[in-house]
């Protein structure tokens, strides 16, 4: 028998003890070892639970205790986790977890301690086995890019604002229905994107980069002109986790986004996750699924307790070795290139266009597109640009806003085509 001890026993951490008792023959069968959990650790033990195991509020019970095979970690947040993790490597346990901020900032840390089975499959758009995929199913091949929707929620809400439907009222809705929190930054302002797509890029290129180091943006500016500007060009708007090899540099990068209908990705809705991968022998593959709740987490959890059980043990970030050839660093973000959309609120005046397409050209921009949407007391100008720089664009945002007929800040949304 394999002994468990999971740390953390809220909504995930319940429906992996009762899916291993509901199906304990399947995964017996398939493990070939009998799996139990034997203790949960949680911070009030007077909460009722639909469960029946020992609790306990002390994570050393568990980490240190010489019973127990697997520690699972699913409490979230970094210090914490990352004192219970590294307390359970040091102690000999195999360590299962669904914790992408953990990731996010020590992943690296954590593969150097490990000399265990390190598993996290769960971490990165909940049950789609996309980790062991890239790891281990696509391992014959260079990575030239990842591109995914892996927030539920930013992809709900932008899903119902098509519908004609604003920001804030399908914010409240999401929030109702549990999709997002009673503080919806993390989710909404890109960062719980960033997180898994950190994760997903140290698989594909060993990189070690912090959410601080990347480009990271969410959904809070986009309203209803800019989704119809989308529908009139052929777009979607979604927000993506971008990873994408350009050659000896990688761009990582979260932001909304307009990407072309015909695109498998932009057909995603509700809070359904996507991922596509491009490698350079396979070509494109993609994976879709439920990316986060607690069936579609647990279910990832007992893969990867199962895969451990079967002795199976993948180098935790998939590279036995250093990879030392290509000698991969991160792209600045200032350097990053892209096409533009940019929503300008100004006042109705002759030469105001005339005055954005010379700033525009003297930043090296040129337009590609544009639309006039009349307002009662202004004008929304929508353009399109081709392909500039990060720090090209920024420079003319900036010097646009200076002008005295710019009534309110410009939005702009990147075009990936």
């Amino acid at each position: 028998m394999v002994k468990i001890g999971i740390i953390g026993v809220g909504t995930v951490g319940e429906a992996v003890i009762k899916n291993l008792e509901k199906n304990k023959e399947i995964i017996k069968a398939r493990a070939g070892k009998e799996i139990k959990v034997v203790k949960g650790v949680v911070k009030n033990l007077n909460k009722k639970r639909d469960i029946n195991i020992p609790l306990t509020t002390n994570y050393k019970e568990v980490t240190q205790d010489p019973e127990i095979d697997i520690v699972v970690e699913l409490i979230g947040g970094v210090d914490k986790a990352y004192e219970i993790v590294k307390d359970a490597l040091l102690n000999n346990k195999a360590v299962v977890t669904a914790n992408k901020a953990l990731l996010a900032y020590h992943r690296f840390e954590l593969q150097k301690i490990a000399k265990t089975p390190f598993e996290y499959e769960a971490s990165v758009a909940g049950g789609i086995p996309i980790i062991k995929a890239l790891r281990d199913g696509l391992s014959a091949n260079h990575i030239l890019e990842i591109k995914g929707i892996i927030n539920g929620t930013c992809n709900y809400i932008l899903t119902e604002m098509k519908k004609g439907r604003n920001y804030q009222e399908v914010l409240k809705e999401a929030q109702e229905k549990g999709y997002a929190e009673a503080n919806p930054t993390f989710d909404v302002g890109g960062f719980d994107a960033a997180h898994k797509l950190l994760i997903l890029a140290s698989i594909a290129y060993n990189i070690d980069a912090k959410p601080e180091d990347i480009l990271i943006e969410g959904i809070e500016n986009i309203n209803l002109t800019d989704i119809e500007f989308a529908k009139e060009f052929g777009y979607e708007i979604k927000l993506l986790g971008i990873a994408k090899k350009v050659k000896n540099q990688i761009e990582l990068r979260v932001h909304p986004t307009l990407i072309k209908k015909e695109e498998m990705i932009s057909k995603v809705e509700g809070v359904m996750n996507a991922i596509s991968v491009k490698g350079d022998v396979v070509g494109e593959t993609m994976y879709y699924g439920p990316g986060a709740g607690g069936n579609p987490t647990a279910s990832a959890v007992i893969s990867d307790i199962i895969e451990i059980v079967r002795g199976n043990n993948s180098p935790m970030l998939g590279y036995k070795i250093p990879l030392e050839i290509e000698n991969l660093s991160l792209k600045p973000i200032e350097e990053i290139e892209s096409k533009y959309y940019l929503r300008i609120a100004v006042n109705d005046k002759i030469g105001v266009l005339e005055k954005i397409a010379h700033i525009l050209a003297s930043n090296n921009i040129s337009i590609a597109s544009f639309l006039q949407k009349p307002k009662e007391k202004y004008v929304k100008l929508l353009f399109s640009t081709h392909k500039c720089k990060e720090k090209e664009i920024k420079k003319a945002i900036k010097e646009i806003e200076k002008q005295e007929f710019v009534i309110k800040p410009i939005n702009y949304i990147r075009i990936e085509e």
